[in-house]
């Protein structure tokens, strides 16, 4: 008889409180995840590199470097999801580590229960599509079940969230789907909250995607109501 074990989803801790890091490493081990930390950014980069997480949590305090430089240099390889936690409230900081690739936002301090609900989410972004979906319109060509992206002959990088996000879109091209909608599918029972991030994750995908991200030609806005993925000829 053979026994099959299915393979902890693995979370990389980049904080440098060290009561910090015992106490969400013991949460997370009895919540079925593998952990991994480091307590400095250089650390954390390498730590990255060496276990390659299914999920990160970045503190923006680090001693050596400031965390949104580390999520930047992060971004520059991987796509997994990573969930900033600090103690900067200020809308400003929270959007500029959306707009440098970070998939969430916590604040400290924060509960425990909320953390593992947003850790649920983001698993769902890097869950693997089952059903193949290709997508043809105008210079964008989408395969879902591959994962591939391209806009005439360049290859889309996304990062998670972006990828979640603009999957929702493929899977409903040319309808308009309404700013509750995508909230609820993307962020949960919590969405209502996070129209801010909405606007900057649909800003990131215009960069991505539109010759004119000013102008966009693909992903149009329904004033009052949502957004759209237009289908070209």
């Amino acid at each position: 008889m053979t026994e099959t074990t299915l393979k902890k989803p693995s979370v990389l801790l980049v904080d440098d409180e060290i009561q910090i890091r015992r106490m969400l490493r013991v949460f997370l081990e009895r919540n079925g995840f593998e952990v991994f930390d480091a307590e400095s950014g250089e650390d954390g980069l390498g730590e990255a590199a060496r276990c390659n997480p299914d999920l990160i949590l970045l503190d923006l305090g680090l001693p050596d470097m400031d965390g949104i430089t580390v999520l930047r240099r992060v971004r520059e390889w991987s796509v997994a999801p990573v969930l900033v936690l600090s103690v900067r409230e200020q809308e400003d900081v929270k959007i500029t580590a959306l707009n440098s690739g970070a998939d969430d936002y916590i604040t400290k301090p924060f509960s425990t229960g909320e953390l593992l609900a947003r850790l649920r989410v983001a698993q769902r972004h890097i869950l693997p599509t089952e059903n193949r979906t290709i997508l043809r319109s105008g210079q964008l060509f989408v395969d879902l079940a591959t994962r591939t992206i391209k806009l005439g002959e360049r290859n889309i990088r996304l990062t998670a969230t972006e990828y979640e996000l603009f999957c929702l879109f493929v899977t409903h091209a040319g309808k308009v789907l309404t700013h509750g909608h995508i909230l609820g599918e993307i962020w949960g029972e919590k969405g209502a909250k996070q129209m801010g991030y909405l606007r900057v994750y649909i800003a990131r995908l215009r960069e991505k995607l539109e010759a004119n991200p000013a102008e966009p030609e693909l992903l149009i806005t329904e004033p009052g109501v949502g957004y759209r993925l237009v289908v070209q000829e």
